[in-house]
């Protein structure tokens, strides 16, 4: 199967065409991408579905041991996804892929959609599943750029990762009703 053969049969009406493209979509790897990246917008729902497993086959196929060179072609083809191009949905489940496969070549065109009003819980929560240094600055510098309303939430992922921060308290710990419960010793 190539490119074309993928392609048409992502688009058929027969249910078994369609499904046995997005599971040997694989096979293609990076240059089934951007097709199945403009697929996932198709009106016809089952179209669109075999779109995102197609990209989901290809990304679990590149981040297995071994396939450094498959996994670097797909994370750039990924990452071109990220623009403001693509509809937040694309770019959405693009952002969960990116979390799957990529390392720090990809927290920067994460860390600059903390900023997009759509897009910045996922990119928060993206950068927080990210191991690194890199993806770790990039959430310290989000919550210094951020705005009041979304700073607790990138202090949250501050917390996972092991970074106390002051100022901003855990809101997990704030009661949300009034309680006559007074702490031992009183």
């Amino acid at each position: 199967m190539d490119t074309h053969d993928l392609i048409k049969n992502i688009k058929s009406k027969k249910e078994n065409v369609r499904a046995s493209a997005w599971q040997n979509a694989y096979t293609i790897g990076a240059p089934a991408i951007k097709p199945m990246a403009t697929f996932m917008r198709n009106v016809d729902l089952e179209v669109a579905r075999a779109a995102k497993r197609a990209l989901w086959n290809i990304v679990r196929y590149a981040c297995r041991p071994g396939c450094e060179s498959i996994a670097k072609a797909v994370v750039a083809e990924l990452i071109a996804l990220c623009g403001d191009d693509q509809p937040a949905a694309v770019r959405r489940e693009v952002l969960w892929m990116l979390s799957e496969i990529g390392g720090d070549e990809v927290v920067d065109p994460i860390a600059a959609l903390l900023t997009n009003q759509d897009l910045r819980e996922d990119a928060r929560m993206v950068l927080q599943r990210i191991p690194g240094n890199k993806s770790l600055a990039a959430l310290k510098a989000g919550l210094t750029a951020a705005p009041q309303d979304f700073k607790l939430n990138i202090a949250q992922s501050l917390r996972q990762r092991g970074v106390k921060v002051p100022g901003l308290p855990c809101q997990k710990l704030v009661p949300t009703k009034e309680t006559k419960v007074e702490p031992v010793g009183r």
